[in-house]
């Protein structure tokens, strides 16, 4: 299950939605029905959405959120694919435009986000550090295209260790999903005019800090920002959709249960391909309802 379901579960993601809910946010199925002005072509196509109250035989959904599927995606493979990858994505190619040569150091490496983002991160040209709790995760990390690997229980801390790895000059970018824990670690690892992102916190939230603590390496910090219009979310998760799946267009995908990040396995290319724009429909139309026919809904 994707992190946030479990999170939902324990009343920690939308607290206040009244009970009793339907979970589930992302689903793989066919399409049963569509809307009265949706184009009826989509009946029987193999898709992945973005669909609210998933965990059902039936889930009704924007067209707008809509992906075919490549025959050779599974429906597994695809339900635990968009959340996760679209986030390691947005990480990667919106939130810090990672360039070649560029030193990404990813906390919790072994998690869904964290492998996807070590392989795109890779596909960029960039050296790529993680982080995890033993060494089944790191073993895990490097097999995704981790460079090096720090597991937590030494005596040396985690900027300690950056240091050394990358002979004091610091990491461009880091990734944090964890908080608490790793917030100071996570700060004293930048270089000059790095990148922190922090977009979760699983061992809880960051503490407060002072806006000065970032003057001296000129550091940037992200945080929960305002969130974008609905249609620019869309058009954004539509666009970067379309290039997720098109990985596994150009490299096919071994059975589902090999892991979710064989999808990315893309090699060294710079820049993923998109699909052409015949495939990549342009879904906004005045009823934008489909329903589609649930056959997963699960994230590894």
């Amino acid at each position: 299950m994707n992190f946030a379901d479990t999170e939902r579960r324990r009343g920690l993601y939308d607290a206040t939605a009244p009970l009793p809910r339907i979970l589930g946010s992302e689903a793989a199925g066919v399409v049963d029905q569509v809307g009265e002005s949706v184009d009826s072509r989509w009946v029987g196509k193999r898709v992945v959405a973005l669909a609210q109250q998933s965990y059902a035989e039936l889930a009704t959904t924007s067209v707008d959120e809509l992906l075919e599927l490549p025959k050779h995606v599974s429906f597994e493979e695809a339900a635990g694919l968009l959340v996760q990858g679209l986030t390691a994505w947005h990480l990667l190619f919106t939130s810090a435009q990672v360039q070649r040569g560029h030193r990404v150091l990813i906390h919790a490496a072994a998690g869904g986000v964290g492998l996807l983002a070590i392989q795109l991160a890779k596909t960029l040209g960039a050296v790529v550090l993680g982080t995890v709790s033993n060494t089944d995760k790191a073993a895990l990390a490097r097999e995704a295209g981790a460079d090096v690997v720090f597991v937590y229980g030494g005596s040396a801390s985690v900027s300690d260790w950056v240091k050394q790895v990358t002979g004091s000059s610091g990491v461009e970018l880091v990734l944090d999903s964890v908080g608490a824990s790793t917030w100071a670690n996570s700060l004293e690892s930048l270089a000059p005019f790095g990148h922190l992102v922090v977009y979760g916190n699983a061992n809880g939230p960051p503490p407060a800090f002072e806006v000065e603590a970032l003057y001296a390496k000129s550091l940037k910090g992200r945080k929960k920002e305002k969130p974008p219009s609905r249609e620019a979310t869309r058009a954004s998760q539509k666009e970067s959709g379309s290039d997720l799946l098109s990985h596994a267009v150009s490299r096919g995908v071994p059975s589902a249960l090999e892991g979710l990040t064989s999808v990315f396995g893309m090699g060294t290319g710079v820049t993923p391909p998109t699909l052409p724009p015949e495939n990549r429909r342009q879904c906004i139309r005045r009823v934008s309802c489909s329903i589609l026919r649930v056959q997963a809904s699960l994230c590894f």
